[in-house]
Order: structure tokens, then C-alpha cells, then sequence
């Protein structure tokens, strides 16, 4: 009887644990990673923590115990992120004259060093955007090559212009090497370009964000799109979280600090470079759309800040989970469409096509007046 009592103190303590670590989570949305890093780990955990509440509410009241108070409470007091994770929307939207597509895509440099092993996975996402033929379309990790290569073809600007229907666009590239290959982002858009430019992040790498100023009906709306700093993993890296995905721990600690030190770093990047974007969407004063790769959850600080006072197309009109990344990490959100007031979101997609290591996003936007 006593190790029964024993066992039930213990297992109350692990819930006394969660319930700390899961208000951690919370937290992390509003302080900044480059000031105390730490939260922001368990932001990153959030919705397995989530998850994890849910199942001690369940044991307790299984077990006609009060204690499923607790996880009960802590999950009414996050509330309001749990719809940032899955959302339940069934039925389509009607559409209107003035509705148009807008799309995010990580294409991963159109598979150019054969990640997925396949020859003909860059045609085959010009065969997706060709059928999808979004009105806007940002693409992160855009590879071009200006020069003819004798085994394969990277003239992919050309070849995009050719088969969209949004034929205007605005490239900025970040990385270039023997004049003539070229790495960074492009939008293009249907509607006439009035102005571009950049965000200046505070430091210079293959991490931007440009803004792109569209006339759309008499109106002019500013296009960001960006691609924040991943944590720039290694073959080892990936390795040791195979490791962990398939719990083998023998050699976590001489190999897992360095990459909690990698993920420490990436979340203080991005904390900076999120907030020159907010301070530009601050200082446009202009109709807003942000798309891109964040590289981070809807937990953390850099989506808060980015995102202030913007709706997010998957929580107004997404459906089922949100899941955007695909590889050994384990898949989170970190793919958005952001929009201001002057627009009303409508069917987000969350694209099941595999062609790189990111799902491609799109939603329907209409002018809400």
C-alpha cells in the first residue's frame, strides 16, 4: 500500500514538473532568447508538452482523482496557443473576383546537390507551382544559375517566368560564386511592382528579407518575404538526432551540447533579425503580407514579434495540424503567411508534397472591405 502511495506522489511530481516546464513554454513567446535563452527550449517543446498535459488530465480523471486539476489548469491558461498547433475547420470558401493566391515555398535550392536522390525533383516542383499558379508566390533558398551547365539546367528565373502567371518578381541574392550562381529569394507576383527593397539584418550571411510593393486593385500592399537563420546543421548533427529519435543514448552528452549550443545560437539570431522586420512592417504603415521560413515555432519570441498585430492564415483558415517541416528534426510550423486587417484569409493548404525538406503553404486572401 505504501509503494502504491509512493508511486502516486511520484507520478503527481513528474505532473508538478510538466506543469512548471509547460508555463516556461508559454513564456518564451515574450522574452527575447539574446536575454535569457533558455525559455525558448521549452517553447520549442511546447506542443509536446501540450500533448503531455492532455494525458495526465486523462490519467487523473481515470483514476477519479482531483489532481487532474492541475494539468487542466495549465492548459486553459494556454489556451491561445493551442490553436497556433491544429485547428478543426471543415467546407470550403466562396470565392470572389477579387480574391487571389498567395504561396510560401522552401524549395531547398530546387534539390541541386540531389538530397532526395531523385533527378526529377526540380521538375517536378515547377510542375506543382505550374498547376498552382499562385497570384504571389515567395520562394526561400532560390537557386539560379545565369550560365548554361553542360549536365544540367539552373536557369530556374527563366523558367519560372515562362509558365507563371505572376511574371513580375523581385530577386535578392544573398550568395553568389564564379559570377554566375546564385542563391536567396525571389517573389513573384501577378500584380504590377511599385517599389522594392531590403530588410538590413545586423549581420550579412544567406539570411534575408526583402519587401516587395504590389498594386493590387488601387491599392498598394508591401510583400515581405524571408527565410530567418536556421541553426546550420552538420551530418553530425543530424546524426546524433537520429540518435535520439531512436533512442540510443550512449552518446548524447559527448555529442548533444554542441547542438543545443547550434539551436541556442539560431534562437538569438533570429530574436534580432525578427525585430528589424517588425520594425519595418511598424514603419510602412502600408497593407501587409509576410511570408516565408522562420525557422521557428509559433511559440517563440521571433513569431510573436514578427507577427504583433497580424493574423496567421493557418489559425483563420488552416486545418488539421500544423506541420511544415520535413526532416530529422522533429516536424513543427515554422512556414507562415502573415496578413494585416485589410485582408481575410481564406482554405490555407498546407501542400502534402514532398519535394524538399519544407511543405509549401498558400491561402486565399480577399480585401476585407
Amino acid at each position: 500500500m505504501k509503494k502504491l502511495k509512493f508511486i502516486g506522489r511520484l507520478i503527481f511530481g513528474l505532473n508538478v514538473l510538466l506543469a512548471i516546464s509547460t508555463l516556461l513554454g508559454y513564456s518564451a513567446a515574450y522574452v527575447n532568447p539574446s536575454s535569457f535563452w533558455l525559455f525558448a527550449f521549452f517553447g520549442l517543446a511546447l506542443p509536446y508538452l501540450l500533448l503531455l498535459n492532455l494525458a495526465f488530465t486523462f490519467y487523473w480523471l481515470f483514476r477519479a482523482n482531483s489532481r487532474f486539476v492541475l494539468s487542466l489548469l495549465i492548459l486553459a491558461l494556454g489556451y491561445q496557443s493551442i490553436p497556433s498547433f491544429v485547428q478543426l475547420r471543415f467546407g470550403d470558401h466562396e470565392k470572389t473576383a477579387r480574391d487571389f493566391k498567395v504561396m510560401s515555398f522552401n524549395v531547398r535550392v530546387f534539390d541541386l546537390y540531389m538530397w532526395t536522390k531523385e533527378k526529377t525533383t526540380r521538375n517536378q516542383i515547377f510542375e506543382f507551382l505550374k498547376e498552382e499558379d499562385p497570384d504571389v508566390l515567395c520562394l526561400q533558398e532560390f537557386y539560379h544559375t545565369d550560365k548554361q551547365h553542360p549536365r544540367y539546367e539552373f536557369k530556374t528565373l527563366d523558367t519560372l517566368v515562362k509558365f507563371l502567371s505572376a511574371k513580375n518578381y523581385h530577386v535578392h541574392y544573398t550568395t553568389t560564386t564564379k559570377e554566375n550562381n546564385h542563391w536567396g529569394l525571389v517573389t513573384f507576383s501577378k500584380f504590377p511592382i511599385e517599389n522594392k527593397g531590403i530588410v538590413p539584418f545586423t549581420v550579412k550571411d544567406d539570411n534575408a528579407c526583402t519587401f516587395t510593393d504590389l498594386k493590387i486593385d488601387s491599392r498598394t500592399v508591401r510583400i515581405y518575404n524571408t527565410h530567418l537563420a536556421s541553426i546550420k546543421l552538420k551530418k553530425r548533427d543530424y546524426k546524433t538526432m537520429k540518435t535520439i529519435n531512436e533512442k540510443d543514448y550512449s552518446n548524447l552528452f559527448s555529442k548533444g551540447w554542441g547542438l543545443l549550443e547550434k539551436i541556442k545560437f539560431g534562437f538569438e539570431r533570429r530574436s534580432d533579425q525578427a525585430n528589424k522586420i517588425h520594425t519595418s512592417i511598424e514603419e510602412s504603415l502600408l497593407p501587409t503580407i509576410v511570408c516565408g521560413d522562420f525557422n521557428d515555432t509559433p511559440s517563440s519570441y521571433s513569431y510573436r514579434t514578427i507577427r504583433n498585430e497580424l493574423n496567421d492564415a493557418y489559425i483563420e483558415s488552416g486545418s488539421g495540424l500544423g506541420r511544415t517541416y520535413i526532416g530529422e528534426f522533429p516536424s513543427f510550423r515554422i512556414d507562415y503567411i502573415l496578413y494585416s486587417k485589410e485582408f481575410i484569409a481564406k482554405d490555407y493548404t498546407t501542400h502534402a508534397v514532398k519535394l524538399s525538406d519544407h511543405h509549401p503553404v498558400s491561402t486565399i486572401l480577399s480585401p476585407n472591405n
